[in-house]
C-alpha cells in the first residue's frame, strides 16, 4: 500500500511538472513554411512579433552596405529591435574592376581601391553584384525576412548608368535601341551634358549628374527592361523599392527632349512603375502591395506634390531640421511638427541618410545620443515613415573616423538595436493608427511630449532631469517607462513622474496584476499534490477501519 501511494504521488508530480516545463516561453514568432514567388506575405507573423504589417506604419532599417548574407544572419536582431522593414543597398550589377571590399579605399575620387558608390553606377539591371551577393543570396535573405514578418525594400537606380560605357550591358543597350550618340536610344540627347542650373527642370531631368550619364527613362524599350528587373525583385521576395535620384526623372508635367517628343513618347515612368498605367508597349507593373518611395532632395522648382501623387518621398529638409533640433537641444513642438511636405502620410523621414553621412559628412558629427533622441522624435509620431541609417561598424563620426572597420558587406554598428531606438520602434508599432499631438510641457522647449490618442505618450528630453506634471488622455493608473523602467502615474487626467537627462520615455504599458504561467502551473501542481494526499489518506483510513 505504501509503495502504491508513493507511485501515485510521484506520477502526479511528474505529470504536472512536465506541464510546467513545456509552457511556451516569450520570444519571436517564426513562420517556417516555405514562401512562394506568388505570395510572401507574413502579416500574421509580424503581428505576433509586435511589428507592423504595413511598412508605412512601422520603421525601416537602412542596412547600408550590409551584404544579403549579413542581413539574413542578423534578421532576428532586426526583428527584436522592432524594425518592420529592412532596406538593402542597390542589388543591380555594377562595375567589378576594383573588387577590394572596402567601404572607402585610398582613391576616394576614382574608387580604384574599392568604394561603396560603385553600387550606384549600374552596368545592368539584373540581380546580384560582388559587394552584396548573388541572386540566390537575395532570395535566401527575403525568405529569412518572411520568417519574422519583416518586409524587404531594395534601393533601385533607374536614372543613370556607370560612365564607364564599355561596361554597360549590351543586352540593355540593344533593348533601348542603342547607346551613346544614338538619338532616342538608352540616353537622353542631353544626357552627357552636366547639369549647371539645378532649378531648370529640363536640365535636371535630362542632364548628366555628377558625371553619370542620364538614362532616357521615357524610352519604352528601356522601360520594358527595367520593369522586368523590378518584377524579378518582387518574385524573389522584395516588398518595395526606394528609387534613387527621383527628382532627376521627370513627372508628366516636365519638359521632354526633342527626340523623345518626335517619337511620341512621354514622361510616364512614374505612372508606369507605380502601377497606374501601362507604357506604349503595353508593359504593366503591379505595385498595389508594394511600398514605393523616391529620393527627392528638396529644392527650388521641384514638383513635390506631383511626385507624391505617385509615391512617397523623402522629407530631406525635415532631416535638416531634426539634426538642428538635437544639436541645439531646442525641441520646439511647432518646429518639429512641420515636416515641410504636403502629404505627411507619404513622407519618409530620417535623422541622417547615407548621403548626409558619406558625401560631405555633414551629419557625421552627430553623437549616438543625438541620433537616438532624433530617432525618438521621428518614431513617436504618426506622421512620416522613419528610416534609420546604420553607420559602419567601428566608426566614430564626431572624431572623423567615418569608415570604422571599413568592410563592404559587414554589419553596421549596434546603434540600431540600442535601448532608445528599440523602444521607439515598438512604441510606434503599438500606436499604429492613433492620432498625434505634440507639445512642450510647461513651455519647456528642452522637453517634447508626443501624445498618441489615448493610448500612449512619448517624452523626449534634451535637457537635465525633469519632473513631469502634464495633462493627458491616458486612463488612470501606474505605467512603466519601457526605456528606464521608471514608474509614471496618471490620476484624473494628470501624468506625473521623472525623466532623466538626455533620454526618452515611452509610457503606454499600464501596470497590471500579472500572474505568470509558471506560477499558475505551480499552483496547479500544489493543488494536485494536496488532492492526491487527501485521497490516499481517505483510502488508507477506510481500509484501516475495514480491517478493524
Amino acid at each position: 500500500m505504501k509503495n502504491l501511494r508513493i507511485k501515485i504521488l510521484t506520477a502526479v508530480i511528474a505529470a504536472v511538472s512536465a506541464i510546467t516545463l513545456t509552457v511556451p516561453q516569450a520570444g519571436l514568432a517564426q513562420d517556417t513554411s516555405q514562401p512562394t514567388s506568388e505570395t510572401h506575405s507574413t502579416d500574421a507573423v509580424a503581428e505576433k512579433n509586435n511589428l507592423t504589417a504595413n511598412t508605412a506604419d512601422g520603421t525601416i532599417l537602412h542596412a547600408w552596405c550590409w551584404s544579403f548574407k549579413t542581413i539574413k544572419e542578423n534578421m532576428k536582431d532586426i526583428a527584436e529591435a522592432g524594425f518592420s522593414t529592412v532596406q538593402t543597398s542597390p542589388a543591380n550589377a555594377c562595375v567589378d574592376a576594383y573588387p577590394t571590399m572596402k567601404l572607402m579605399g585610398d582613391d576616394e575620387s576614382g574608387g580604384t581601391d574599392g568604394c561603396w558608390w560603385w553600387q550606384y553606377q549600374p552596368t545592368d539591371w539584373t540581380i546580384g553584384n560582388y559587394q552584396l551577393g548573388t541572386e540566390d543570396d537575395f532570395r535566401a535573405m527575403c525568405a529569412e525576412a518572411d520568417k519574422y514578418g519583416i518586409k524587404v525594400i531594395v534601393d533601385v537606380i533607374p536614372n543613370h548608368t556607370t560612365p564607364r560605357l564599355d561596361d554597360v550591358s549590351q543586352k540593355l543597350i540593344d533593348a533601348a535601341g542603342g547607346g551613346k550618340g544614338v538619338a532616342g536610344g538608352l540616353y537622353h540627347e542631353n544626357g552627357f551634358n552636366e547639369i549647371t542650373n539645378w532649378d531648370d527642370r529640363y536640365e535636371c531631368t535630362t542632364g548628366e549628374m555628377g558625371g553619370l550619364p542620364d538614362v532616357n527613362t521615357e524610352n519604352p524599350g528601356f522601360q520594358d527592361y527595367f520593369v522586368k528587373y523590378l518584377k524579378e525583385l518582387v518574385k524573389d521576395g522584395a516588398d518595395g523599392m526606394r528609387f534613387d535620384t527621383t527628382k532627376h526623372i521627370g513627372v508628366p508635367s516636365d519638359p521632354l527632349d526633342k527626340y523623345t517628343e518626335q517619337k511620341g513618347w512621354k514622361n510616364n515612368f512614374w505612372p508606369l512603375v507605380t502601377g497606374k498605367e501601362a507604357n506604349l508597349n503595353g508593359t504593366k507593373f503591379d505595385a498595389k502591395n508594394l511600398f514605393l518611395y523616391g529620393e527627392v532632395l528638396q529644392g527650388n522648382n521641384v514638383p513635390q506634390d506631383e511626385y507624391q501623387k505617385y509615391l512617397s518621398m523623402t522629407a530631406s529638409d525635415y532631416g535638416t531640421t531634426i539634426r538642428s533640433v538635437v544639436t541645439i537641444n531646442n525641441f520646439s513642438a511647432s518646429m518639429i511638427e512641420n515636416m515641410q511636405v504636403s502629404d505627411t502620410s507619404k513622407a519618409v523621414t530620417w535623422v541622417e541618410s547615407h548621403d548626409t553621412y558619406c558625401n560631405d559628412h555633414e551629419s557625421a558629427k552627430l553623437t549616438d545620443k543625438q541620433i537616438e533622441l532624433g530617432w525618438a522624435i521621428l518614431a513617436s509620431q504618426k506622421n512620416g515613415t522613419p528610416l534609420f541609417f546604420s553607420r559602419p561598424d567601428g566608426s566614430d563620426g564626431p572624431n572623423r573616423n567615418y569608415w570604422g572597420n571599413n568592410v563592404l558587406g559587414a554589419k553596421g554598428n549596434d546603434e540600431f538595436k540600442s535601448t532608445i531606438v528599440k523602444c521607439s520602434n515598438f512604441f510606434r508599432n503599438a500606436m499604429s493608427g492613433e492620432e498625434q499631438k505634440l507639445s512642450n510641457p510647461d513651455s519647456d522647449t528642452h522637453l517634447l511630449m508626443v501624445e498618441r490618442g489615448d493610448k500612449g505618450v512619448a517624452l523626449i528630453n534634451g535637457g537635465g532631469d525633469a519632473e513631469i506634471n502634464a495633462d493627458t488622455k491616458l486612463s488612470d493608473g501606474t505605467y512603466t517607462d519601457t526605456v528606464s523602467g521608471n514608474k509614471f502615474t496618471v490620476k484624473k487626467g494628470k501624468l506625473t513622474g521623472t525623466i532623466g537627462e538626455q533620454t526618452a520615455a515611452f509610457i503606454y504599458n499600464k501596470d497590471k496584476a500579472i500572474v505568470s504561467v509558471r506560477a499558475i502551473a505551480f499552483a496547479v501542481l500544489l493543488a494536485a499534490v494536496v488532492i492526491c494526499v487527501v485521497i490516499i489518506l481517505i483510502t488508507w483510513n477506510s481500509k484501516k477501519k475495514h480491517k478493524s
